[in-house]
């Protein structure tokens, strides 16, 4: 079977690349915008929390109660035909996996940043330090180490939604290996195909998270 998998893989190649590439296009923004809007809207969320704060958590919770497979098609058919436009899947897809992951990014940084201990920048003003000096020499190392393996698991997991963009007609890698397989109907090798390809990227990237989080995170309520 690992013979037949290689095979396929290097006759349909050109479709697989370019659904890869598509992929990639749609993981990239999804990355992009979770990570710096949603860092953004952390610290503003950790900072007005009432302003900022409790509009962020409505919002967050509102969006965790709906599948993202439902927000899609929401988004691509009942919105746009309110609205009497037509927009890009891709553009629409990015949208919808894009909010997804803005607010959980949202969630981890404005989490990190309020339970971050007082007593750390209690030390660091009677050190001498500056706020500024505070922030960059004591606060965000110890919280960038505590998010980042969260970060790293949420992007993975985004990376495997973008399979639901081809319900909406996105020609991503999933959608490219149906038509193959609806070609020449070989389910076992296609999918092996597939999930090669996810593992390839997923398990070193979880297992750095896990790496990383048993090296870095600890309780800092800790005395």
């Amino acid at each position: 079977m690992v013979t037949a998998v290689f095979t396929i893989i290097s006759q349909y190649r050109e479709g697989l690349l370019q659904g890869l590439l598509v992929t990639l296009a749609l993981c990239l923004i999804v990355w992009v915008c979770g990570l710096t809007i949603g860092t953004l809207l952390g610290s503003l969320s950790a900072q007005y929390p009432n302003e900022v704060g409790k509009p962020s958590k409505a919002l967050s919770f509102t969006l965790s109660g709906i599948p993202i497979l439902v927000l899609l098609f929401w988004l691509h058919y009942p919105l746009q035909e309110m609205l009497g436009v037509v927009i890009n899947p891709f553009f629409t897809a990015a949208f919808a996996l894009s909010l997804v992951n803005i607010f959980a990014v949202t969630d981890i940084v404005r989490t990190a940043l309020v339970e971050f201990p007082s007593q750390y920048i209690a030390a660091g003003k009677v050190s001498g330090l500056s706020n500024q000096e505070i922030f960059k020499k004591i606060q965000f190392p110890i919280i960038f180490r505590q998010i980042i393996p969260a970060i790293l698991t949420t992007q993975v997991n985004m990376l495997q939604l973008t399979l639901f963009a081809s319900l909406i007609s996105v020609e991503e890698i999933f959608r490219v290996t149906q038509r193959i397989n609806a070609s020449i109907y070989k389910p076992v090798e296609i999918y092996t195909a597939l999930a090669i390809f996810f593992l390839i990227i997923c398990l070193p990237l979880n297992g750095l998270a896990l790496y990383l989080k048993r090296k870095y995170t600890r309780n800092l309520s800790e005395k």
